[in-house]
């Protein structure tokens, strides 16, 4: 069962677990290993991404050393951990694993399983990695006397990889291509067209995190004039990563997919400032004829994930069907996520603006307090990235 209602008996609760601290200096009032990780996983409660990645591989562990090896995670070994390491790739025996395949329960299903398969060379490293920051910080914290983990292998840090995730312009046409193609003889297939288009040019056109395109609202646009030109410039305010706030310059093509988006729903163009609107709605809404709106929830990570890959899939289809040469440039479309179209923006971008414009636009480093007053500096930023990087759906300019 998942790691919140997991009750364990007294022997595998970890409360006499042989690697807990006896020294009393303890930072944490956790007194079971269950507590432990769960204060653990309360660091990232800003952090939806990271908090749910951690869980994972904190409550795989959790429950793999009760019931494979019956002991609690505060009595593992260094040995147990390269055994549960190689369990990564093969969780055996599967019926107490992993979900059926093609299926997916939610965590409080009986059916739920902790794996959907076996973990990939790349993941089981990731995983890794994460219950070792895991391990030290309980360390840190009093809870258990040492890491079993520490005592690997280390290897010497490599250099930062170059990006390989990212769509090149002949993929991304394909993409593009793959949605316009999208059938619209009813008015469902309409909506479904219209979500697609909207989501993959907010992806591609803003640089999103999927979290982002979940957990923010409409309300967020807002337009300021530029002092230079007069002309009204559109932002994205994006609460992030860590729960940091950036402003995401909204280019003239993606206010057009905007206006077009919303006017598909019985919508006004532009939304009001604070309009508490999803991000993405679900297809099946539409905007009431008459009387107070009730704003439906926002899309999930699933949900938005099953659009994107939908997409993907549809365009990986279409260019198997021009021949076995296309099979190659076909897989790689159906392995590509929607991080990939963040990816394909910043790698646009990099080659053709200033860094710095890339970097306050993805949010990879926190704003300074006197950027409030830098409005000239967000300006070029605007005018750099509307000039270099577009969709090319091919729309007229909003009316």
């Amino acid at each position: 069962m998942p790691l919140e209602t997991l009750t364990p008996a007294d022997i595998l609760s970890g409360k006499d677990g042989v690697n807990r601290s006896r020294a009393g200096h303890r930072q944490i009032s956790a007194d079971t290993d269950r507590d432990a990780v769960l204060a653990w996983l309360a660091r990232y409660a800003d952090s939806p991404n990271t908090l749910a990645n951690s869980r994972r591989e904190a409550e795989r562990l959790l429950l793999w050393a009760m019931l494979e090896c019956g002991k609690p995670l505060s009595s593992l070994t260094h040995e147990d951990l390269l055994v549960y390491q190689r369990f990564l790739s093969n969780p055996q025996p599967p019926a107490r694993w992993v979900m059926p395949e093609g299926r997916r329960f939610p965590r409080s299903a009986p059916s739920w399983r902790p794996f959907s398969g076996p973990l990939s060379p790349a993941s089981v490293r990731q995983a890794m990695v994460t219950i070792n920051a895991m391990l030290s910080w309980l360390v840190q914290a009093g809870y258990l006397a040492g890491n079993p983990l520490s005592l690997s292998r280390q290897r010497s840090r490599a250099p930062a990889p170059r990006v390989v995730r990212f769509l090149e312009a002949d993929l991304w046409s394909e993409v593009r291509a793959a949605i316009m193609s999208m059938p619209q003889d009813t008015p469902r297939l309409v909506a479904n067209h219209a979500r697609a288009r909207w989501v993959f040019s907010l992806l591609y056109l803003c640089g999103l995190r999927i979290s982002e395109v979940c957990h923010n609202s409409m309300g967020s646009f807002f337009g300021r004039l530029d002092p230079k030109t007069g002309e009204m410039r559109w932002w994205l305010q994006v609460t992030g990563k860590g729960n940091k706030e950036r402003l995401v310059p909204a280019t003239t093509e993606l206010m057009v997919e905007l206006t077009q988006y919303r006017r598909s729903m019985g919508l006004s163009p532009l939304p009001q400032h604070g309009e508490a609107s999803p991000l993405v709605f679900p297809v099946w809404w539409t905007a009431p004829v008459t009387g107070a709106i009730e704003w439906p929830r926002p899309l999930t990570r699933a949900a938005l994930h099953v659009v994107v890959k939908g997409v993907f899939a549809m365009a990986a289809e279409r260019l198997r069907q021009l021949g076995p040469e296309h099979q190659a440039r076909a897989d790689r479309l159906e392995s590509a996520s929607s991080h990939w179209l963040r990816h394909t923006m910043g790698s646009r971008l990099a080659d053709e603006i200033d860094l710095r414009h890339v970097r306050d636009t993805f949010g990879h480093a926190s704003l300074t307090t006197t950027s409030i007053y830098l409005h000239a500096e967000d300006d070029v930023r605007h005018a750099a990235i509307s000039a270099s990087h577009r969709l090319g759906w091919g729309s007229p300019r909003p009316r």
